[in-house]
């Protein structure tokens, strides 16, 4: 079996689904791992996310969660602190791929327009998993923060949240850590897959106008990397 590691997509519809044919994915045979932050700044989060929810229902796929997402379901419970924060990193786009009409509409309009339509789509985001594990690696939307002997009872929210302190440190597992929420060409200059000896890195910044990556897992001493380039009408973001 397979294991195919995606994270990132960040409305980023076409370029997921060119990759999944680029790595021909075979349903119920492959193993597929997603990493989180499925919305914003890309043009088609709800796509994105029906996409994922129909996915969901073949076996041996993992949907873990991303800050973006958490983010999301938080302002789709009028959690009014986390709006400005959402709207500056690409809640815009997350909120037109589900409204198209939320540029004449206020927040709380649209809000309450996606919670009314969509709700199997938050029912969907509110089950996704913080984190997966094999006998080989972890599998995390942002890292492990190394402070905690036990990963596991580090706060649900590092998870998804965790940067420098993750990256720059030494983890205390046993296992190398796959993890996507930091772009790649931040860490070493190439929107490429980033190999250490105790982390993968696989973000390539794809709604940034780099790339969308998967890590092809064959074995644990047999990795392949596979990309497609971001579309060029996706406008680049901080």
């Amino acid at each position: 079996m397979r294991t195919l590691v995606i994270s990132d997509i960040h409305g980023c519809f076409d370029e997921f689904n060119d990759l999944l044919k680029l790595v021909k994915y075979v349903p119920n045979q492959d193993r597929l791992i997603l990493l989180g932050d499925y919305v914003d700044r890309g043009p088609k989060s709800k796509e994105v996310i029906q996409k994922i929810i129909e996915l969901a229902e073949y076996e041996n796929v993992i949907v873990l969660r991303g800050n973006h997402d958490d983010r999301f379901l938080r302002v789709l419970n009028w959690d009014s602190s986390v709006y400005d924060v959402f709207m500056e990193y690409g809640g815009k786009e997350a909120l037109q791929s589900y409204c198209p009409d939320a540029e004449n509409m206020s927040i709380n309009e649209t809000i309450q327009f996606i919670n009314q339509k969509y709700h199997d789509h938050i029912d969907f985001l509110q089950q996704t998993k913080l984190y997966f594990e094999d006998d080989d690696f972890i599998y995390v939307h942002a890292g492990l923060d190394p402070a905690y002997l036990n990963w596991k009872d580090q706060p649900p929210s590092t998870f998804f949240t965790i940067r420098d302190g993750f990256v720059n440190n030494k983890t205390n597992v046993d296992r190398k850590v796959i993890f996507g929420h930091i772009i790649t060409n931040k860490i070493h200059k190439s929107a490429n897959i980033w190999f250490s000896n105790d982390k993968i890195g696989i973000d390539g910044g794809c709604a940034m106008g780099h790339q969308l990556n998967c890590l092809e897992i064959v074995d644990s001493d047999t990795l392949n990397e596979y990309y497609v380039e971001s579309r060029k009408f996706i406008e680049v973001k901080k």
